[in-house]
């Protein structure tokens, strides 16, 4: 099992952050596979996902895997300064630069040089600094506040957002030229809702974690409790999963946690339970989208919707046959010839089978 965890900090004790991230699902591995495909690139990468669904450990193992895995790794979260002052902690200052500054001192690019910048929650940042920030990866230096001297970096940025980029470039509080710089790789982290696959391990590490801090056993999860696990929605994502799991050690007896024993919001667990075709359930949205096809009647309905549902699969999965068949439930074999068959593979005797859109994008990290 691959696990990612964060490094021990008396900060994450009140932290929303993800401490620890799996790959066992489907989702989760194809994510992973597609990671470790532009980890090694020097691309600006953004990655977008709810909070708590482990953004910084993916940032984290992006830099581990780089060939700037021996330099420094800085996280910092953007809206967590003024505006006053984020100004300073992002690009530095020199001495007397304002009321308080009473020594030079270098900002976060600085400190970064030679690894890698994380920005988390990068659409908190005010626009006149995402004017300086574009400036700075643009010409690859920096000017400290109060001075006129420009410092070269060699930084690569990873950045993050739990919000839609697009609708805050609409609304005119984030600069489109800033997205498009960010967003050469998009990661997008699931939430836990959406990848069950990953929960149970995640328990377990969790139970594995908190009873060698408390000084307890070997404790299990019973079959009631790792149902009432997979059946929750998660709205906090992992960390939410970390601090239930937390709380039932400390009240389970016997060294076995039972469903009773996870303290799961009532609130939550009623928004889940919506009558059927009310709701978000996977069969509600598909019922809704047949009914639109139905009253359409466009004609051979089966294929057109078989060949959509490969398509949009086989590119969720960013072009991994593999992955695809596991998420479909098929052959890897039955995958590939109707990938075949509907275009999406083409059949080379010099070379695998590359679809376009992942070719050109292969071709444009090398470069």
């Amino acid at each position: 099992m691959q696990l990612l965890t964060l490094p021990p900090s008396p900060s994450l004790a009140t932290s929303i952050r993800a401490t620890a991230q799996v790959f066992e699902d489907p989702r989760s591995q194809a994510l992973l596979a597609h990671l470790q495909q532009v980890a090694p690139s020097e691309a600006s990468v953004l990655i977008i996902g709810e909070t708590g669904t482990g953004k910084e450990l993916v940032a984290r193992h992006i830099h581990d895997l780089s060939g700037r895995r021996n330099g420094p790794f800085v996280a910092v979260n953007c809206g967590a300064f003024s505006e006053s002052l984020v100004e300073a902690e992002l690009f530095g200052h020199e001495k007397g630069a304002f009321t308080g500054a009473l020594a030079a001192k270098a900002g976060w690019f600085e400190e970064a040089n030679g690894g890698t910048l994380f920005l988390d929650e990068i659409g908190d940042l005010p626009l006149p600094i995402q004017v300086k920030l574009l400036r700075v990866l643009q010409e690859r230096e920096v000017v400290r506040l109060g001075s006129r001297k420009s410092l070269p970096i060699n930084v690569r940025v990873l950045a993050a957002t739990n919000v839609q980029l697009e609708k805050a470039i609409n609304a005119g509080h984030f600069r489109e030229d800033l997205y498009y710089r960010l967003n050469v790789v998009s990661l997008r982290l699931h939430p836990l809702r959406d990848r069950p696959g990953d929960i149970l391990p995640l328990a377990r590490h969790f139970i594995r974690s908190y009873s060698e801090r408390l000084g307890y056993g070997a404790v299990e999860l019973s079959a009631g409790a790792q149902a009432k696990l997979v059946d929750y929605a998660w709205p906090g994502n992992i960390r939410e999963l970390e601090n239930v799991i937390h709380h039932s050690l400390l009240t389970c007896a016997a060294g076995v946690i039972h469903a009773q024993d996870l303290r799961l919001s009532n609130l939550r667990l009623e928004r889940q339970h919506t009558p059927a075709g009310t709701g978000n359930t996977v069969e509600d949205l598909l019922q809704q989208a047949f009914s639109r096809l139905y009253e359409e009647q466009p004609g051979d309905l089966y294929e057109k919707v078989e060949q959509a549902l490969l398509r949009s699969a086989y590119q969720f999965c960013h072009y991994n046959q593999v992955h695809t068949a596991q998420l479909l439930g098929l052959s890897r074999n039955v995958t590939r010839t109707r990938l075949i068959a509907i275009g999406e593979l083409v059949v080379n005797k010099r070379r695998a089978e590359v679809p376009p859109a992942l070719d050109s994008r292969v071709v444009r990290l090398s470069i």
